[in-house]
């Protein structure tokens, strides 16, 4: 071989990926230099100031609820699970009866579960006090 070959089927892909991420990296670089170079650095002692109208500004510790994650938690679960039910849908005829009641079994565990979280009262919003 004196030569290199660029007979891959990929060799294109592979070339437009590297191009891509190339521009991507470059107009991220672009933007965030042409933004610092525009913005106004003098608002940093507004930002600061006391509200002309309100209290005195103080450090508060931040106290954020468990609640929060808990809904978020129970929202990726239950998002998880209704996913799992596109691929049977598509395939709904192919896998027939076995399918259908697998999917009424997985129904069924999801209801389950939904009943188990609502009875503890983890779907129920505390006040923050």
């Amino acid at each position: 071989m004196t030569h290199m070959e660029f007979a891959h089927p990929y060799f294109g892909a592979f070339v437009m990926f590297i191009v891509t991420f190339s521009a991507f990296g470059a107009t991220v670089w672009l933007s965030r230099y042409i933004s610092r170079k525009i913005a106004r650095l003098d608002t940093e002692k507004l930002k600061t100031t006391l509200y002309e109208c309100g209290p005195e500004v103080t450090k508060q510790p931040n106290k954020i609820s468990a609640q929060f994650y808990l809904t978020a938690l129970l929202f990726i679960l239950f998002d998880v699970e209704i996913i799992f039910m596109f691929p049977w849908a598509i395939n709904f005829k192919i896998l027939g009866w076995f399918g259908f009641v697998a999917m009424l079994f997985f129904l069924l565990i999801l209801a389950i579960g939904f009943l188990y979280e609502w009875k503890k009262g983890g779907l129920e919003w505390h006040s923050i006090k």
